[in-house]
């Protein structure tokens, strides 16, 4: 995630509810709505902070280290952990390029290992993966960034293969709806991405598709779903995305927030309108409370 404002990298809670700030000056946590911040740590304590993760809305911080001074050690890696304390998942990249491996954590005993099951989910690198709330779906994207493939974490089979566009792009944020209705996604390109879950008919199609048969080379190009909804941020800002609370029966909210500083929501409706209703910049919003 390219760095601006000093922001090394941003990244949710459990349930959306907070964002961690991860800066070359310490650590910034965040209330979403309304957008407050609610502590931090400065440099003396954490030093440079190249990540840093919230449990749920309590004071347990896991801090990795990174940027330019850094006071712990950088580690990398890919992974995601199911918030729902019934379902117990983690899923991670597989050893083969392209697969998922899932490892139900809650038929694993202390001081043994649980074999993981394999989905082959893409052929390049996986680079973004999600499970939602429920434990129940997992949706990932690879290097190539034009695709997002959902697959049911029990019968590993592909549920539905989102289209984000045709050029290749980094992707960096999946996330769902709470109640897994919808799903949105941010890249390098600028722009978030919602797509409809629970009614795919909401989805967009290629015009391609009412044509009819088609040749194989283009086939899979027209059976995937286009996002229903969409709106941009600055494309040099990378940004982290996510669901608001929603404000009506038909009116849904997306939260972005960028590493330059800025916070946007936006609400859309099953329709596809999508229109901006709160701007801010949260950087220059200060607590003088250490976290």
């Amino acid at each position: 995630m390219a760095q601006q404002r000093g922001v090394n990298s941003l990244r949710f809670n459990q349930d959306q509810s907070c964002f961690c700030c991860a800066m070359e000056t310490g650590v910034r946590i965040y209330n979403v709505e309304p957008l407050m911040e609610k502590g931090h740590l400065d440099h003396e304590q954490v030093g440079s902070v190249g990540l840093v993760e919230m449990l749920h809305r309590s004071n347990l911080l896991a801090i990795v280290g990174g940027g330019g001074n850094p006071k712990f050690s950088e580690i990398s890696g890919l992974c995601d952990l199911c918030p729902s304390l019934e379902k117990q998942l983690l899923v991670f990249p597989g050893h083969k390029c392209g697969s998922l491996q899932l490892v139900d954590l809650s038929s694993t005993k202390p001081g043994t290992s649980s074999a993981p099951f394999t989905i082959n989910a893409h052929q390049s690198e996986i680079a973004c993966i999600s499970l939602n709330q429920q434990g129940t779906v997992v949706a990932s994207a690879s290097k190539k960034g034009t695709l997002i493939r959902l697959f049911d974490t029990q019968t590993k089979e592909k549920l539905v293969e989102l289209r984000r566009g045709t050029d290749p792009a980094t992707l960096y944020c999946i996330n769902f709806s709470h109640d897994s209705s919808f799903l949105c996604a941010s890249s390098d390109k600028g722009t978030v991405h919602i797509f409809a879950l629970k009614d795919t008919r909401l989805n967009r199609r290629s015009a391609l598709a009412r044509v009819g048969k088609v040749g194989p080379m283009i086939g899979q190009y027209v059976d995937s779903q286009w996002s229903l909804a969409s709106f941009t941020v600055p494309a040099e800002s990378a940004c982290i995305c996510a669901f608001g609370r929603n404000t009506s029966k038909n009116v849904n909210s997306v939260i972005a927030i960028c590493v330059d500083g800025t916070f946007h929501k936006y609400v859309f409706t099953p329709d596809g309108n999508c229109n901006r209703e709160a701007f801010d910049v949260y950087l220059d919003i200060c607590d003088d409370d250490d976290f």
